[in-house]
């Protein structure tokens, strides 16, 4: 088994998801990396003898979700592990495994046996980790099972705000630098992934001010705390519809249907094409090593439940782009996805 995550876990940043929650403490990650890595010792201990891919799954199925119950992920995987669980024959128990940017659960599922009975259910911050020395694993170190979807941030403002276009925000950014206030969930948080974006095409720098969740740093804006701030279209449609926030551009390739009079970041600033498609994407991994004809099992039952009217709802409402990849394909978009971002946060300074 990897050794246990090293100390810079206990410092890690959250990443993306205003559902996704925030990182603990040092001792409270520190407590639970410790917790995960016994729990996993026994759930290897246990799942020696279910490793039979011609009779898999002979037991329940583990569903460890990396952020806390109600949350975004959370409320992606619930629904499809229930319709995925009646393809398989056996239930998906899910345990939601909260710490250090999503590392604890991923840790857990990494020390357990490669057998198909623990599945890592979680957004893109793995794809990060090694980049941001967050822990040592990456998404090489597992298989895709299912790529669910990803989906469009923008750049948002209070209602007060005095900026109309986000031309404005950078132009104003340049003329004092590090002055405009950027609300992040600090280092490696969604919104500061795009502020290096955003240095890296445009030259503006901003005074970053971190706050604990996705939430608070949309809350910072509405009170007129900060300027503005980077916001997914599912966690900020509401406050939008409401008129407490106004989105000034949508960091995607094609308008989204529910803020189609929202203007692309590409009419603006043409170059921001070269890192799209980009957004928090969310998926289904097990432990690399397992067997293929159980990867090739999950990702059966998965990619029948995915497509299914009632799951395509939950990710309307949630207005996540429905992409269901398996295999090869959901590995190509990953490593697109971290090549993209990694570029653009080495090209603005944010990572050496």
């Amino acid at each position: 088994m990897k050794k246990a995550l090293s100390a810079a876990l206990a410092i890690a940043m959250t990443l993306s998801m205003a559902a996704c929650g925030s990182s603990p403490a040092k001792t409270a990650s520190q407590e639970s990396t410790a917790a995960a890595s016994t729990a996993a010792a026994a759930a290897a201990s246990t799942s020696g003898n279910t490793g039979d891919s011609a009779n898999y799954p002979t037991q329940n199925v583990n569903g460890i979700v990396q952020w806390g119950a109600g949350g975004g992920t959370d409320s992606l995987m619930r629904p499809l592990s229930a319709l995925a669980e009646q393809k398989l024959g056996k239930s998906i128990v899910i345990q939601n495994m909260t710490g250090a940017t999503g590392s604890v659960a991923t840790q857990y599922v990494y020390d357990a046996a490669a057998d198909g009975y623990n599945l890592l259910m979680g957004a893109e911050n793995p794809a990060l980790y090694d980049a941001l020395d967050i822990s040592e694993l990456t998404y090489e170190n597992f298989d895709c099972v299912y790529l669910i979807g990803d989906e469009v941030v923008g750049i948002v403002v209070g209602k007060e705000s005095p900026y109309k276009s986000f031309t404005e925000i950078v132009e104003a950014a340049k003329a004092a630098p590090d002055t405009i206030k950027l609300s992040t969930t600090g280092t490696g948080g969604l919104p500061w992934e795009v502020g290096s974006f955003i240095t890296d095409i445009t030259g503006a720098t901003f005074n970053q001010v971190p706050y604990d969740s996705d939430a608070s740093a949309k809350t910072a804006v509405i009170s007129g705390e900060c300027d503005f701030t980077v916001c997914k279209v599912q966690s900020g449609v509401e406050d939008w519809k409401a008129g407490e926030l106004n989105y000034l551009c949508l960091l995607s390739e094609k308008p989204v249907e529910i803020m189609k009079d929202v203007p692309l970041i590409t009419k603006e600033y043409p170059d921001f094409e070269k890192y799209l498609p980009w957004g928090p994407f969310y998926g289904v991994f097990v432990k690399e090593g397992t067997d293929p004809a159980i990867t090739e099992t999950l990702a059966k039952a998965f990619s029948e439940a995915g497509p299914e009217q009632s799951y395509q709802e939950v990710l309307k409402n949630f207005n996540i782009n429905f992409l269901g990849y398996t295999g090869e394909e959901a590995k190509n978009y990953i490593a697109s996805w971290r090549e993209n971002t990694v570029s653009a946060l080495k090209k603005s300074g944010a990572i050496k």
